[in-house]
């Protein structure tokens, strides 16, 4: 029997993401680059931040995303006095076996979702940092596996708003991709208000992927091929964000390691076994500007996160492509 090609797997695994992609479709309207963002970032292993105002669907592709795989999901409603416990679970005392029990926390799902999660404290933030970068935990001096695929869904709102507390720069890095929804375009709003206002629109989401086969599709972007001159170019783009004289952090060598991945991830997503310059082009802004940081020299009456993307749009358009 003679192995089947990559480009029919490439094939097959793009037909799928883009019936889970047409099921999220359905509920978020008019925002098919950030499904597809999110969507990658499963598929690279990778966990996703949604920052934005409220209102405007962060919590709901969320729900939708999970609600297209068949895997376990847990919501994790953050608030100021919510302890690392709360997430990663604790340790009980059974009487009759005197022994401690570990009972597990909403963190153990396959999809999490940390709803809000710059409303609680720099300290249960942190419970986060173990879980998303090595999938696992730690409780009492021992180690938890977590499920896997395993995904963090993260939304928070703009630092602007009263009670939020910023995320640090090494909980940042641990995620693949940051991205904002944004207000819909008037005739998708229109379509909200007519067809959602009296029924709930995550009732018609219905499962297209197992755990199992999102595992496979993991794998599978593993083997998408990465020309050497294409790491050239990821590699120059990272170079001039650690030069550039308006940033005082550059991207990180994880950082590096998230667009190789997440260009990986978005090859597999349009049914190609090699990524292309495109790839990259396309993810520089979500993979590379929450992980940068503006020199406060920088003067601007932009937002530092715009400021970053404004940066990253220059060094994108001033680095050769690779032919």
């Amino acid at each position: 029997m003679e192995p089947i090609p990559a480009t029919s797997h490439a094939a097959a695994s793009a037909e799928l993401l883009l019936r889970v992609q047409q099921s999220v479709e359905g509920v978020i309207r008019g925002k098919r680059e950030a499904i597809q963002f999110a969507l990658v970032a499963l598929i690279a292993r990778g966990h996703l931040l949604i920052e934005d105002v409220p209102g405007v669907g962060k919590t709901t592709l969320a729900h939708s995303l999970a609600r297209s795989f068949n895997c376990t999901f847990q919501r994790i409603q953050f608030t100021s006095d919510m302890l690392p416990s709360d997430v990663i679970g604790i340790s009980v005392y059974n009487q009759q076996t005197r022994q401690f029990e570990f009972r597990p926390g909403p963190i153990f799902a396959n999809i999490v979702l940390a709803d809000e999660i710059n409303r609680t404290t720099p300290k249960t933030q942190s419970a986060l940092l173990e879980a998303m970068n090595e999938s696992q935990v730690t409780v009492d001096n021992r180690t938890y596996p977590l499920p896997k695929p395993f995904m963090v869904v993260a939304t928070q709102n703009p630092n602007e708003h009263h009670g939020t507390y910023p995320l640090p720069e090494s909980q940042l890095d641990r995620f693949l991709i940051r991205l904002r929804i944004g207000y819909p375009p008037a005739q998708n709003e229109k379509e909200i208000l007519r067809n959602f206002a009296a029924n709930n629109p995550l009732a018609a989401v219905e499962p297209v992927m197992s755990a199992e086969e999102v595992a496979e599709m993991q794998e599978q972007a593993r083997n998408i091929t990465v020309d050497d001159a294409l790491v050239g170019y990821l590699l120059a783009l990272v170079e001039k964000t650690r030069q550039h004289e308006h940033l005082t952090l550059g991207v990180s060598p994880r950082g590096s390691m998230m667009l190789y991945r997440a260009a990986q991830a978005l090859a597999l997503l349009e049914g190609r076994h090699y990524t292309i310059p495109d790839d990259f082009k396309r993810l520089v802004l979500p993979v590379f500007a929450h992980r940068c940081v503006v020199s406060s020299r920088y003067a601007s009456a932009l937002r530092k996160t715009d400021q970053a993307e404004a940066i990253l749009r220059d060094i994108i358009e001033s680095t050769p492509v690779p032919l």
